[in-house]
């Protein structure tokens, strides 16, 4: 059992929690998967909603060999560009801030 929550614990320190919010237009999703893509993190699990013109989506991604803060400073800018809010949190902080 010790061992599944070290397992657990390693794999949510690799993960990343992000999320997007912000006016609906094309390419929001193919520029915040090209960022990942180009840092080598990987997308486990997407979900994407337009609530009356506003676009929300929450992406669930394995770091795997990106620098988290390098990260967090090419989605800032990509945020910047697209006119979106796009905020970028450690899976672990993001489960204990919200108790999952």
């Amino acid at each position: 059992m010790a061992a599944d929550v070290q397992e657990t614990t390693e794999a949510a320190e690799s993960r990343a929690i992000i999320t997007v919010l912000g006016s609906d237009r094309p390419g929001i999703v193919a520029a915040v998967a090209g960022a990942l893509s180009e840092r080598a993190a990987n997308i486990l699990d997407i979900s994407q909603t337009i609530l009356q013109g506003t676009f929300t989506m929450t992406m669930l991604v394995d770091l795997g060999g990106a620098e988290f803060s390098e990260l967090r400073g090419a989605l800032d800018a990509l945020a910047e560009s697209l006119g979106v809010q796009i905020n970028l949190q450690r899976e672990e902080v993001f489960r204990f801030m919200y108790r999952l």
